[in-house]
């Protein structure tokens, strides 16, 4: 029995007649493709509150064709990681974390919160039926993706009485193709992603579908992602599609500051706090397009990199800024970018020693 806002609720545990074929080691995984055996889910009712918790098999759910998400995108999302290492430990990094920001994302978008003891516990038991599923070659590991959906039967633009919390696993590779090699960025200044008082630091879903367009466009002229600028001057540094953004400038590491629209990533947060904990200088400030072309100009742009929970920590080579494409740190990885690399997957996997305590291990 685990323990939720002071009521008992058990977690049904539902078995499938068979089992899928797991991959073979050292198949190529991709990102998203596959999906084990089982998923958590569990219900919201107001009045009642949340209820009928279970683990089930991993299959299709049917929806009303009038159910809310479907018409007004009320839902929100998370994405955290669990690895399994030599010793064969299962480790989780700070999942906690997530389900902290997916509260607050609730909060932006009139949702239920969790009870984030609760949800974490259902998932380690989840992750640990599935442990086999995780895969153990470098760069893999078990995506953890939560999900909150508006489960109402009717329309009206209005905030639902119910609700559908459930979580599905995927054992992954790299989530860009070429892993490591350095993408190539597109610098927006067409589409706006948010803007300040919107949904930009929720994890919801129209902000993604909002996205696509763009994306696409870059991709059709060679780029991996865009890099968004503010929706009001289009002047200011934002974030990636999919990732927090970082400069290093002669000695300064720059990323942009958290102002209400930009995703407050955790692999950030992770990267931040590795490099304060190392000395390096570090700053949250205003950034423009400006400023980051001017030092690419005086050599003084010495890498630019992303975070984020999917690719980690992505090099960027190339910034593709009104239609010059400025090459970075010969477009190979630098040293910062590898240094945050490796430590946080070395935390993450158990090479390195968690000094932050970011690891649960199960």
């Amino acid at each position: 029995v685990l323990r939720i806002r002071g009521v008992n609720m058990e977690i049904e545990m539902i078995e499938r007649k068979t089992l899928k074929e797991k991959p073979a080691a050292g198949s190529e995984l991709g990102f998203g493709k596959l999906f084990t055996d089982y998923m958590f889910s569990m219900v919201y009712e107001e009045g009642r509150g949340w209820h009928d918790a279970k683990i089930s098999p991993y299959e299709p759910i049917p929806f009303d064709p009038s159910t809310s998400v479907l018409h007004y995108a009320q839902g929100v999302f998370e994405g955290a990681k669990a690895f399994k290492n030599e010793k064969g430990e299962i480790r989780i990094f700070r999942l906690a974390e997530n389900f902290s920001r997916m509260n607050r994302s609730c909060d932006r978008m009139c949702m239920p919160r969790l009870d984030a003891d609760f949800a974490l516990k259902a998932v380690y038991r989840l992750v640990q039926l599935e442990k086999d599923w995780i895969p153990t070659a470098e760069g893999t590991a078990l995506y953890i993706r939560p999900l909150m959906i508006a489960s109402s039967a009717e329309l009206g633009v209005h905030a639902a009485k119910k609700y559908l919390f459930f979580v599905i696993l995927s054992p992954v590779g790299a989530y860009y193709k070429h892993g490591l090699a350095p993408t190539k960025i597109y610098v927006e200044n067409h589409y706006a992603r948010t803007v300040a008082g919107g949904t930009g630091e929720a994890k919801c879903l129209g902000n993604y579908a909002g996205s696509i367009k763009a994306a696409e466009e870059a991709q059709k002229k060679g780029y991996d992602q865009v890099l968004w600028l503010d929706g009001v001057h289009k002047k200011y540094i934002e974030e990636v599609g999919s990732m927090n953004i970082f400069f290093v400038i002669g000695d300064e590491v720059v990323t942009p500051a958290l102002n209400g629209s930009i995703l407050p990533g955790i692999t950030r947060k992770s990267c931040l706090e590795i490099l304060r904990a190392n000395g390096y200088k570090v700053s949250e400030r205003l950034l423009s397009v400006k400023e980051v072309v001017k030092a690419h100009k005086k050599g003084r742009l010495k890498e630019v990199f992303g975070t984020g929970t999917a690719a980690v920590v992505s090099p960027v080579g190339v910034l593709g800024v009104n239609g010059e494409n400025l090459e970075v740190n010969g477009g190979r990885m630098g040293d910062v970018t590898k240094f945050l690399y490796d430590t946080v997957t070395g935390i993450q996997t158990g090479r390195l020693e968690d000094k932050f305590g970011w690891v649960t291990v199960l």
